[in-house]
């Protein structure tokens, strides 16, 4: 292997890979023979415990190396001292990247429908989002670090395993991923938080606002649709940039539903679409 094809294959491997912390989490990951594992980290501080004992036991029967570290370290690994119980794993992710790995191959199609968080800090609404993402087989779900809840152990259990299957897009700031994919064709739609009530030619910021179905059906071209958070909806810097207002039409004067319930009413209208 020359120096170019070893620094890719480096570089691919950090790319894909995912960190998970706490005994319960990395030992289930274990279990799972379909999910790949680069290492697992223990703190050598660690009091003996069957649940260590059991991921030293799956770890040698897989092969997966075990690196034993002072707990400071560990903590630099799992980024998380206080909930990572002196264990964490490096998984590794076909469908897990970064934005800058996915852009380098990525070829727009007229249908592709990516979803994208924007300050979704809760885990569990984030962890059912996958879940959604994964079963209808999204392009991809655009994750932003800054703002966004961490993948850790309560959205590996919300996601039910989807985590593991969930072609997902990792940036720093998700207006980076906006302004990247619009190069590429790929339309902005922004969720809105307004009344089911409104007609379709209703203006916001100069924006068209469609019902979702409609726009599901009509969009001639990739589309990726914005999520916000549990209580403000879409910042305001990214409704900037978005080029439609989008809103699911309600019965019955309810103003809005939970974002997880929209992230899945999106993914399947556009998996039926």
């Amino acid at each position: 292997m020359n120096d170019s094809d070893h620094y890719r294959h480096k570089k691919n491997r950090f790319d894909n890979m995912l960190t998970i912390y706490g005994r319960k989490p990395v030992l289930e990951a274990l279990e799972d023979s379909s999910i790949p594992i680069y290492a697992i980290h223990l703190a050598d501080s660690n009091k003996r415990a069957p649940v260590l004992e059991q991921i030293e036991q799956l770890a040698q029967q897989r092969s997966i190396e075990i690196q034993y570290t002072d707990k400071r370290s560990l903590s630099r690994i799992s980024r998380n001292s206080k909930q990572d119980q002196g264990v964490a794993a490096d998984l590794a992710l076909a469908g897990y990247q970064q934005l800058s790995s996915f852009l380098d191959t990525y070829e727009a199609q007229t249908n592709d429908r990516f979803l994208a968080v924007d300050n979704v800090s809760n885990p569990q609404n984030l962890g059912m989002i996958i879940r959604s993402a994964a079963a209808a087989g999204i392009r991809g779900l655009v994750i932003p670090n800054q703002g966004s809840a961490a993948i850790g152990p309560l959205v590996i259990k919300a996601s039910a395993g989807a985590i593991f299957k969930c072609p997902v897009i990792r940036c720093e700031q998700l207006a980076d991923a906006i302004s990247e994919l619009k190069k590429r064709g790929v339309a902005i739609a922004s969720l809105s938080m307004e009344h089911s009530y409104q007609k379709d030619n209703y203006q916001k910021n100069n924006q068209q606002s469609l019902s979702l179905f409609d726009l599901v059906k009509q969009a001639p071209q990739p589309t990726l649709f914005v999520l916000g958070n549990e209580s403000e909806g879409v910042s305001d810097k990214t409704q900037a940039q978005a080029d439609f207002n989008v809103f699911i039409p309600m019965s019955n004067q309810v103003e809005s539903l939970n974002v997880a319930v929209t992230a899945a009413l999106i993914a399947f209208a556009s998996y039926s679409s």
